[in-house]
C-alpha cells in the first residue's frame, strides 16, 4: 500500500517533471504547438460546444430539466434508471464532451440523483456531439459527410449498448430521493459564466495535451505501442492513434492526414474512448459526483472497442 501511494504521486511528478523539460529544451516548438492546439479548439471545439453549454446550464438551473424528466420515469425504470437519465443523455448527444459529465455532476450537487445513479448516468452520458462529428470530423477533417454520419452512429449505439447493458446487470442500488432543485435566481449570469468556465477549461485541457502529445511523439515515447499498432495497420496510421490517445482531436486530424483502410473505424474509437484529455475533462466533473475514475475509463474502453467493431465492416 505503501509503494502505491508513493507511486501514485512519483509518476506523476516525473512525468509533469518530463513535459517541463521538453518545453525548456525545445520552447519554439512546442510554443506553437500550443497555439495549434488553442486555433483547433476555436475552429473545432468552441462553436459546437459554447452554445449547446448555455443551454444546458439554463435547462438545470431554471430546473425545466428536472420537471421534464419525470415523466420518463417509468421508461428510464426499465433499466435501472433514475428520470434524469434521458435528460442528461439528451444534453449530452446534444452538446458533445464533456457537457453529459457537467450534466451529471450538476443534478447530483441540486440532490436529484444519487452516488449509484452516477455510476451508471457517467458512461451513458459520455458522448461527443453531432456538430462535432459531423462536420469537424466529418466534414473538414476526413471531407467526407457520410463518413461523419457513420461514425456518430456507431459511437451513438456503443455508448448506449454498453451503458443499458451495465445498467441492466448491476445490483439495485439504495433508491434515489427525488426533491425539487433550489432555482437559481441569477440563472443567464451564472449559466453563461459556468458555459465560458467549462468551453475555456476544455480549450486548456486541449491545448496542453496537444503539447503532451507531440512532445511524446518526439520522444518515442509510445514507440512500443505504436509497434504493436503497426500489426494491424501502416505506421503513419499507428502513429495518428497514439497522439488520438493524448489528445482526440489531434489524433483524429492526424488520422485524415494519413491514406489508412482503418481510418473511420480508429477515429470511431479515439471519439467514443477520448484519450486522456476528454477522459480528465469529463472526471474533473464525474468526481465531484464520487464516479470511480478507474470503472469510468474501463468502460469508455469497452465502448471505443464497440464502435471501432461496428464501423470495421465499412473499410
Amino acid at each position: 500500500m505503501k509503494t502505491m501511494r508513493i507511486l501514485k504521486v512519483l509518476l506523476p511528478c516525473l512525468a509533469l517533471t518530463f513535459l517541463a523539460g521538453a518545453i525548456i529544451i525545445y520552447p519554439e516548438r512546442y510554443i506553437t504547438c500550443c497555439f495549434q492546439g488553442f486555433a483547433m479548439w476555436a475552429e473545432c471545439v468552441l462553436p459546437s460546444l459554447f452554445p449547446f453549454m448555455v443551454i444546458t446550464l439554463i435547462f438545470i438551473k431554471t430546473g425545466i430539466a428536472e420537471k421534464a424528466a419525470l415523466p420518463l420515469k417509468r421508461v428510464t425504470g426499465a433499466f435501472k434508471l433514475p428520470p434524469a437519465a434521458a435528460i442528461c443523455f439528451v444534453i449530452s448527444i446534444c452538446s458533445g464532451y464533456p457537457a453529459g459529465a457537467k450534466a451529471v455532476a450538476e443534478f447530483y450537487e441540486s440532490g436529484c440523483i444519487s452516488a449509484n445513479d452516477c455510476k451508471k448516468l457517467a458512461p451513458l452520458c459520455s458522448t461527443s456531439g453531432p456538430l462535432f462529428i459531423i462536420g469537424s470530423i466529418g466534414i473538414k477533417m476526413l471531407g467526407d459527410k457520410g463518413a461523419g454520419w457513420k461514425i456518430l452512429i456507431a459511437h451513438t449505439v456503443a455508448v448506449l449498448g454498453v451503458g443499458f447493458l451495465l445498467s441492466l446487470t448491476s445490483k439495485k442500488g439504495q433508491p434515489s430521493q427525488y426533491r425539487r432543485a433550489k432555482v437559481d435566481e441569477n440563472v443567464l449570469y451564472n449559466a453563461f459564466y459556468g458555459a465560458i468556465i467549462s468551453v475555456a477549461v476544455a480549450g486548456g485541457f486541449i491545448a496542453f495535451f496537444c503539447v503532451a502529445a507531440q512532445i511524446f511523439t518526439d520522444f518515442n515515447v509510445l514507440l512500443p505501442l505504436e509497434k504493436f499498432l503497426c500489426l494491424f495497420t501502416d505506421s503513419a496510421t499507428a502513429a495518428a492513434v497514439c497522439r488520438g490517445l493524448i489528445e482526440a482531436t489531434s489524433g483524429c486530424r492526424a488520422l485524415a492526414g494519413t491514406d489508412g483502410r482503418l481510418i473511420i473505424p480508429f477515429a470511431g474509437f479515439l471519439i467514443t474512448f477520448g484519450g486522456i484529455s476528454i477522459l480528465l475533462q469529463q472526471l474533473s466533473y464525474l468526481l465531484k459526483a464520487k464516479v470511480n475514475p478507474l470503472y469510468f475509463i474501463a468502460v469508455k474502453a469497452a465502448q471505443g472497442i464497440l464502435c471501432f467493431l461496428i464501423l470495421l465492416p465499412f473499410v
